[in-house]
């Protein structure tokens, strides 16, 4: 951070004008914040917390043709501390979906499986809603924007009639007002509970369908050993994404920009704004083609876990990422 706006480039073998962006100070304990191009510049969202969309005028201020760039608000930009800038390209401010029940704005990238999706709530139970992806969405992050309300999150692994949330802990439980069927390539189902669907709310959806070669989303059993459980993902990982299902624990992000080597221990929790930890416990080794933990921990192998994955060289000639070394 500098403290004066400022411009920020990707760095990498690509560049693109992102639409959706997840800044967290590393330095310090700052909110994860999360702007994108269908809610607009400077409009924010807490993956930490329950609150409303704020409009923060020296957050994000525009999303550039390689980057982005911030103002002066402290989660996004204090002198000398230092921040992590999650990128996803989808297809700008979006269009209209008509696809199922509720009429939605829709952002979608088919080629990465990835979607944002806004729409206003009926309160009527199991309404569809399209989300452009061409693919059933494996994961599913939804948050209320007019009124507090959680992150509820569906993953293919849990299924359907549960619920567990970003900004929270918890393991899932079952819940029957929030996912109510699994996704099909068009749409997903959602029920009547207020933090999905409620007659005045507004929401946004971030939508992830898997795409070989560049993602992976799944599940697998820890063994709680320091020689831990390998999850094969086809490609070298750029960005991990975990949680653990069985019991009340933390999510995780590890990635291979602020790890460029193993091990990998620099950890971010979506759900709590603390400053990144690089302790013993948490380790994994990022390798050619997927990942390997190497703590006990609860948090990385320990009984079931559910991940999502992201390649950091996606796409090899014959369609399959390239199995770099590391």
């Amino acid at each position: 951070g500098t403290g004066s706006s400022q411009a920020v480039s990707q760095s990498g073998n690509s560049t693109f004008q992102p639409d959706w962006v997840w800044i967290k100070g590393r330095s310090g304990a700052t909110e994860h914040v999360l702007t994108d191009a269908v809610r607009g510049v400077t409009k924010e969202l807490n993956a930490n917390d329950n609150t409303v969309e704020e409009t923060v005028a020296q957050g994000l201020t525009t999303f550039g043709s390689a980057g982005f760039t911030v103002g002066t608000d402290g989660s996004y930009n204090t002198s000398s501390a230092t921040y992590v800038g999650w990128q996803w390209l989808a297809n700008g401010a979006g269009s209209s979906n008509t696809d199922g029940d509720i009429t939605s704005t829709v952002s979608a990238n088919t080629t990465a499986g990835f979607s944002i999706v806004k729409y206003s709530g009926n309160g009527s139970d199991n309404q569809e809603i399209g989300h452009g992806l061409g693919l059933a969405p494996k994961m599913i992050f939804t948050k209320r924007l007019n009124a507090s309300g959680n992150w509820t999150t569906y993953h293919d692994a849990v299924g359907i009639n549960q619920v567990f949330y970003l900004n929270l802990t918890s393991a899932p439980t079952s819940n029957t007002e929030q996912y109510r069927a699994v996704p099909t390539s068009s749409v997903y189902t959602v029920g009547v509970g207020g933090d999905i669907n409620n007659s005045s709310g507004t929401y946004v959806a971030y939508c992830f369908a898997e795409i070989p070669g560049y993602s992976s989303i799944g599940s697998y059993e820890g063994n709680s050993s320091t020689d831990g459980t390998f999850v094969y993902t086809g490609f070298k990982p750029a960005f991990i994404l975990t949680k653990n299902m069985d019991t009340a624990d933390q999510w995780g992000i590890r990635d291979a920009t602020r790890n460029p080597f193993n091990v990998t221990d620099k950890l971010l929790n979506p759900n709590a704004s603390t400053a990144e930890t690089s302790a013993a416990s948490g380790y994994i080794d990022i390798l050619s083609n997927g990942f390997k933990a190497r703590s006990s921990d609860s948090n990385i192998n320990s009984s079931t876990l559910i991940y999502m994955a992201f390649a950091e060289h996606p796409f090899g000639g014959d369609g399959v990422a390239p199995a770099t070394a590391r």
